[in-house]
């Protein structure tokens, strides 16, 4: 059924079809951030099923998503939103959106999910899709039109991620020399690295395997004992390192860096490791709630 939601823009809205495929993955496409690989049909066929290898379960707690193509006066699908509801506390999720950063249609897509997602609380952006390398949330300064609608419709941000990237190899860095390389238990597309002294683990790393060229560094951790004597930042050589050796030419993480200096969660540190090893910051990601 299509659906006229803006008159004054000759927008109309329909669910989509297989035949807009390339015209929404020209959408996913101009929002792609550096060390985003290229989107894929295969990667659009899982968003549109609802499954993802990153935050697998929490896309399991849904019903099947509603995907909707907004179309204007000419034919031409100008945006895309997925939505759908989680049953087990009757809460409605926007998952993704595109729209060129158009500010007019982005208020049209946001207005309807939640038109057809009342009368429920309502969370944006708040875990990866398929259309990404575990992209959390909204990346701000690269969708601002995107976050000026979320919060005009009455959504609150949260800023949760620092995202970085860095080309790769990465030399200058540090290595480890006894470091065990094996799958990560935790997902069949990532390797875990554990470092270990006298028996004891010390330091451990787990890192995505490339898609693109693109790998993903998922987390550095050194045992509280263990921690001021370097470490960390040999055991980030040493993870780059895998990563390159896998093939990836770039690599990007995400750093939680929401808490206060000081709490137990600072990542002042963390940040400082990563920049001096040659990470820059992309984007800030932040999740919305209605």
């Amino acid at each position: 059924m299509v659906v006229i939601v803006s008159p004054a823009l000759g927008l109309s809205l329909r669910p989509y079809t297989p035949a807009d495929q390339s015209a929404v993955m020209a959408l996913i496409e101009a929002d792609r951030l550096p060390g985003q690989p290229q989107p894929t049909p295969a990667m659009l066929t899982e968003a549109l099923e609802g499954r993802s290898s990153v935050d697998a379960g929490w896309w399991e707690e849904l019903e099947r998503p509603v995907v909707q193509v907004a179309v204007d006066g000419s034919g031409t699908v100008a945006g895309v939103v997925s939505y759908a509801v989680r049953p087990k506390d009757d809460t409605g999720l926007l998952l993704w959106l595109h729209c060129r950063e158009d500010a007019r249609t982005a208020d049209t897509l946001i207005g309807h999910a939640l038109t057809e997602l009342a009368p429920r609380p309502v969370h944006a952006f708040h875990f990866a899709s398929a259309l990404s390398l575990g992209l959390e949330a909204l990346p701000v300064r690269h969708r601002p039109a995107t976050a000026q609608a979320l919060e005009r419709a009455g959504f609150s941000g949260q800023r949760l991620w620092r995202y970085m990237r860095a080309d790769l190899p990465a030399p200058g860095l540090p290595h480890l020399d006894h470091v065990h390389v094996g799958p990560d238990p935790g997902g069949k597309h990532a390797r875990r690295l554990e470092a270990r002294q006298d028996g004891n683990l010390v330091a451990e790393a787990v890192v995505g395997l490339p898609v693109g060229a693109i790998g993903v560094l998922w987390w550095i951790s050194v045992e509280p004992a263990a921690r001021g004597r370097g470490l960390g930042r040999a055991m980030l050589g040493s993870a780059l390192d895998v990563l390159a050796g896998l093939g990836a030419q770039e690599v990007i993480l995400y750093v939680d860096d929401d808490a206060p200096p000081g709490d137990e969660r600072d990542r002042t540190a963390a940040n400082s490791l990563y920049e001096s090893a040659g990470f820059t910051e992309v984007d800030r990601l932040y999740s919305y709630s209605l």
